[in-house]
């Protein structure tokens, strides 16, 4: 057994939140930072796993049985770090049989370019890199551990912002070029709060949606016009509309009607909403707004996608 390392992008959403999940459009961008992973022999028997955060400081570590992948996680806690790991190991190992049966030492070792409550997508990159290094289909493990729309995978994969829609339940990814002339204005601020998606999107599937296919049909809509958008104004107009259509469709307020009122440039929520990144326009003096509200994680946009 020889080393190897596999990559993922991380990922943001900028259209089509929530509704991505039921065939609406979206417009989503890979990031420049993203999540390594790298396997190794040991002399150890057994998987020696170590997980590092983006300043190189162990976050996870644990040993596993080989043997002991075929556990039932229906009834186990699976937002303990080692539960889920095993969920995904064993997935990978039904979508591939070959997929760690020798019982031979394997070091391996994962490492974050973002901090882990920054929301780009620390499980996609993961059951990316777990399904190239288990060759097997990203979607599929997803679908059989964390579940979603599979637009963070499709990210993951992709080093160009991507068109994405669930056409029978089945992934369509478009690369598309997506670099405003307005790039310098627009900018990602960090609530301090990590989203669990999950949690959110269990929200979304428990409350009643009305025209729902009318919601995405013109979201999906939206998401080309956003794409298109030839100036500043014409994209804040745009994002500014999107937020209406959520907020209604929801039921909650706007994140700038919430949070940041007074703030003279327009704001769009990215993901899920309540948490991780929000979209915000104007100059880089504008920023100074958040910072002064003790929001100082402001990341540029040319610094955050990757083109």
């Amino acid at each position: 057994m020889t080393k190897k390392t596999f990559h993922s992008n991380g990922k943001l959403l900028i259209t089509a939140e929530y509704l991505v999940l039921d065939g609406a459009r979206a417009l989503a961008l890979p990031t420049k930072k993203g999540q390594s992973l790298s396997v190794a022999p040991s002399t150890e028997k057994g998987l020696h796993w170590l997980s590092v955060d983006e300043n190189k400081n162990r976050w996870f570590e644990t040993k596993i049985d080989l043997k002991a992948l075929k556990i039932d996680t229906s009834k186990e806690n699976l937002r303990d770090p080692k539960t889920r790991l095993l969920q995904i190991l064993a997935a990978a190992q039904a979508l591939n049989p070959l997929f760690l049966v020798k019982n031979d030492g394997i070091q391996v070792k994962t490492e974050l370019d973002f901090p882990r409550d920054w929301g780009l997508g620390s499980s996609s990159t993961l059951i990316n890199n777990i399904a190239n290094w288990a060759e097997v289909n990203a979607f599929d493990l997803l679908e059989k551990t964390f579940g979603g729309s599979g637009y963070d995978v499709a990210c993951a994969q992709h080093d160009k912002p991507i068109l994405y829609r669930l056409e029978d339940q089945k992934p369509v990814v478009e690369e598309v070029d997506f670099n405003p002339t307005f790039s310098d204005h627009i900018y990602f601020v960090h609530l301090n709060q990590k989203q669990n998606t999950r949690d959110a999107v269990k929200r979304y599937r428990n409350q009643p949606l009305p025209k729902l296919q009318e919601k995405i049909d013109e979201i999906s809509q939206l998401t080309h016009s956003i794409l298109k958008a030839a100036t500043l104004t014409e994209f804040e107009q745009l994002i500014t509309q999107h937020e209406k259509i959520l907020s209604n469709l929801l039921g909650i307020p706007p994140i700038k009607l919430k949070l940041f009122p007074d703030f003279k440039g327009s704001i769009k929520s990215l993901g899920g909403w309540g948490g991780d990144f929000i979209l915000a326009t104007g100059s880089l003096q504008d920023m100074q707004y958040f910072r002064d509200k003790n929001y100082t994680t402001v990341v540029p946009y040319e610094a955050m996608i990757l083109q």
